[in-house]
């Protein structure tokens, strides 16, 4: 199965330079569909630029700091800085609560 996602800059810049292999998203029903071997496409949100790749792992949590505290961050293509509360940029502690957090290890292809 093929699924899309957009990606913004940064994050599509690091998965590109092959400084980022785990995406982290949000564990909602959309990405409940996602199993390993799928494909994802990813957008670029600004340019349109897309990047394939196949699913190698998938790991779900409760909570963006359980997510943040088991892996290895520097494959997040983040800032050593940054912490699990980067994902409240993008997604809210009450989706959080109900959905938990996804973190997708992929491979381009």
């Amino acid at each position: 199965m093929t699924h899309s996602m957009k990606l913004v800059d940064f994050a599509f810049k690091a998965m590109k330079n092959k400084d980022k292999d785990i995406e982290l998203r949000l564990n909602d029903e959309k990405r409940r569909r996602i199993n390993v071997g799928d494909l994802i496409i990813f957008t670029h949100i600004d340019t349109g630029e897309e990047l394939k790749t196949k699913v190698v792992n998938l790991y779900r949590y409760d909570t963006f700091k359980e997510m943040f505290d088991s892996l290895d961050n520097s494959r997040f293509g983040l800032n050593k800085n940054d912490t699990f509360e980067i994902m409240y940029n993008f997604y809210t502690k009450e989706e959080e609560k109900e959905y938990g957090g996804l973190a997708i290890e992929i491979e381009l292809i």
